[in-house]
């Protein structure tokens, strides 16, 4: 390297120490958008598909199920208010006209800042993870489908697909195709 390009790199790092804290800032709003945009999704879905789509759970998973949407909702708003305190600052905060206590005061405060960037990422990824906790606890603690016995012909079975071709039935667990003809519902299938 040459000279004149350690003289700047060395004028880039003298003035770091200036711009650093509102760098931070910055950073923490990108992560506040972030994450009240999740906590905002995470609280539309759970008022749009609520209690709806917990309630053909058993009691066990539905608990649990809600629980880890209610903590998902805790921690995305709780690593929003972090980053918020992280973008601006506490309120009521005195302003430093002294240029030691200034620099004393930016020194804390840059600390103060990392420290709460980094945990608001923390809430955001146990946040998402508590999230898909709660929708894996939804999509596979859910009760298969009821199987609809139908009778067509001398055939008993429960249906598994109807269309102009023809009509599949699972028979004995084995898929059966047969004819297109009168499907009749029944209760359930004597033994064949």
């Amino acid at each position: 390297m040459s000279e004149q390009a350690d003289r700047r790199w060395e004028a880039l790092a003298r003035e770091l120490e200036f711009t650093q804290l509102p760098e931070l800032r910055k950073q923490a709003e990108g992560w506040r958008n972030g994450l009240s945009g999740l906590a905002a999704l995470v609280a539309v879905l759970t008022v749009l598909k609520g209690r709806d789509g917990l309630a053909e759970l058993p009691d066990g998973l539905r608990n649990v199920a809600g629980i880890a949407v209610a903590t998902a909702f805790v921690l995305l708003v709780s690593g929003t208010l972090l980053a918020v305190r992280a973008a601006h600052g506490s309120p009521g905060e005195t302003i430093l006209r002294n240029g030691p206590r200034l620099r004393a005061w930016t020194d804390l405060e840059i600390g103060r800042v990392t420290k709460g960037v980094r945990r608001a990422t923390w809430c955001c990824v146990l946040g998402l993870v508590a999230a898909t906790a709660a929708v894996a606890v939804a999509w596979f603690g859910a009760p298969p489908a009821p199987a609809h016995p139908v009778r067509v012909g001398e055939v008993c079975g429960d249906l598994v697909s109807a269309g102009p071709d023809g009509i599949v039935l699972k028979v004995n667990g084995e898929e059966k195709r047969l004819a297109a003809g009168t499907v009749t519902a029944v209760g359930k299938c004597a033994q064949q």
